[in-house]
């Protein structure tokens, strides 16, 4: 893509690109809304890329296209951007990076740029992180600027969170810089450590998109919430504790009927992915590849039962999972409540499986789902031409 992208710069504003970025966008494995409870998650970087061509420009105007998303170009002063444009307006995430970066006393000047992207949005794939962190690793190139990659991502998570609404986590924007072909990411979220996990050969993440789609805002920041009072509550008896993170299995059960059962379930899922997640690096290493996989489908079982952020389409879709041979494991991916599920499959056997999973979900719901198979990537890059 990277020629393209040059080429339709050079046709869009009539000058030469100066850098070019990119980042992947990301698959959660396992570790469901564990990272704003400072906790561990299992994400994988795919080979699906946002794109950004990029040239300084000589005033404090930006000129931004999406030939992906709109059909002309996007025009903004950089003394004009303290608060977002009406919701649902795609250069918000532009406008809110930026801000992060003036947070900083970092200078971003005018720039034209040009953006083209693979990540399907909407998706549960973090469209919007690889946008950003395309974006960022492409404006630390562009005015030369050198920023540690926690650095990187907090820029993008503050534009999710202050600018765009979304209280998120850091796990997206760590994954699409951090990101490793043939492994896996992990990372925790209270040193912010990140390791890389290798991915026993031979196997695959088939990916189904359920087709329901919701803005994440409303339910993503109320499940939080809801973690944050369970926390309060729980350090009346275990005042040490800081986060979910800190609880362990046997404490949480001791505490069941001094909680609300919201709160109750909810905690026991975050406590639950993050016990999760050192399991399966120990399957990971030990090569026990059948016991990772039902560890996904432990987690799904939690998304249903305890954290309430799976839908029918998808619950169909686990359960097609569950009933076939082919599959080892399966889970919704992201933050729920629509978007895609994660299956496990063996790479010779991923065509026959999507056609079986397509084919039963087409007869339940009149369509076949959008359907991916992911390679793991390496992590967002950025070159000067």
């Amino acid at each position: 893509m990277e020629n393209q992208i040059v080429e339709f710069f050079k046709e869009t504003f009539n000058k030469q690109a100066q850098v070019v970025s990119k980042a992947p966008g990301r698959l959660e494995v396992l570790g469901n809304h564990t990272d704003y409870n400072e906790g561990y998650v299992l994400s994988v970087a795919v080979d699906s890329y946002t794109s950004i061509a990029l040239a300084a420009s000589s005033s404090l105007e930006c000129r931004v296209f999406s030939p992906d998303i709109e059909d002309r170009i996007r025009t903004f002063s950089l003394d004009q951007i303290s608060k977002p444009r009406p919701e649902g307006d795609w250069t918000n995430y532009i406008r809110g990076v930026i801000c992060e970066f003036h947070k900083l006393n970092l200078e971003i000047k005018g720039f034209d740029a040009v953006i083209q992207s693979t990540v399907p949005f909407s998706a549960g794939m973090s469209s919007s992180a690889s946008f950003e962190m395309a974006l960022v690793s492409g404006l630390c190139k562009l005015f030369d600027i050198e920023l540690s990659l926690i650095e990187q991502a907090r820029i993008g998570q503050g534009c999710e969170n202050n600018y765009i609404g979304a209280n998120t986590g850091l796990m997206d924007q760590l994954t699409s810089l951090a990101g490793k072909s043939n492994h896996l990411v992990l990372s925790e979220y209270r040193q912010h450590s990140i390791n890389t996990i290798h991915i026993p050969a031979g196997y695959t993440f088939a990916v189904f998109n359920s087709g329901v789609q919701h803005d994440l805002s409303l339910e993503y920041n109320e499940r939080r919430v809801q973690c944050e009072k369970a926390v309060k509550l729980l350090k009346e008896s275990y005042p040490e504790i800081h986060t979910l993170r800190d609880i362990s299995l046997e404490q949480l059960k001791k505490y069941e009927e001094k909680m609300p059962k919201t709160l109750f379930k909810r905690s026991l899922h975050i406590v639950g992915e993050n016990d999760r997640v050192h399991k399966a690096v120990e399957c990971l290493k030990n090569n026990e590849i059948d016991e990772f996989g039902q560890l996904l489908f432990d987690s799904h079982k939690s998304s249903i039962e305890n954290f309430e952020n799976s839908c029918d389409e998808l619950d169909f879709l686990i359960a097609l999972a569950e009933g076939s041979h082919l599959c080892l494991g399966a889970r919704l991916s992201g933050g729920g409540f629509g978007g895609i599920s994660i299956h496990l499959v063996k790479v010779d056997q991923v065509e026959h499986y999507i056609d079986i999973i397509q084919h039963a979900f087409k007869k339940e719901y009149g369509t076949a789902p959008q359907t991916f198979i992911c390679k793991s990537a390496d992590g967002a890059s950025a070159i000067t031409l």
